[in-house]
């Protein structure tokens, strides 16, 4: 219980009161070395799967799988965890920092799907497309 303790301990009110454990979407859909963990059960991402093409990487694990798949999330790439509304990411976020994440790798994607598919309109994907070109 040591490490549960010691990560309490360190979520104080500047933990939250600076939003340290979450992301914007547009934020972690620009940022580099970047994969969004969704969290949400298989028949929610069967009725809803996110492709990320010109973006990152999408990593399924509904959250009940995550402690027979933990291997399978990167320790060295930025995480969003997403979920329909947040619970069952910050579930997954105390999770994975107490199995080794680091708190500025593992984040939880704010706002659910009204901030993700907002961030995904034709002229940010225009954007994003042209940026990628570039940088090729």
């Amino acid at each position: 219980m040591k490490g549960f303790d010691d990560l309490l301990r360190s979520m104080d009110l500047n933990f939250f009161g600076k939003g340290k454990h979450k992301i914007s979407a547009s934020c972690h859909l620009t940022a580099e070395n970047s994969v969004l963990l969704d969290v949400r059960s298989k028949e929610e991402f069967e009725t809803l799967s996110l492709n990320l093409y010109h973006h990152m990487p999408v990593l399924h694990i509904p959250i009940e799988e995550i402690p027979d798949r933990i291997d399978e999330i990167p320790k060295n790439k930025k995480i969003g965890i997403f979920c329909s509304s947040g619970t069952r990411a910050t579930i997954v976020y105390v999770y994975l920092r107490l199995n080794g994440f680091s708190s500025e790798n593992v984040k939880i994607l704010e706002g659910g799907y009204n901030a993700l598919t907002s961030e995904l309109t034709p002229g940010k994907l225009l954007k994003k497309i042209l940026e990628n070109k570039g940088a090729s």
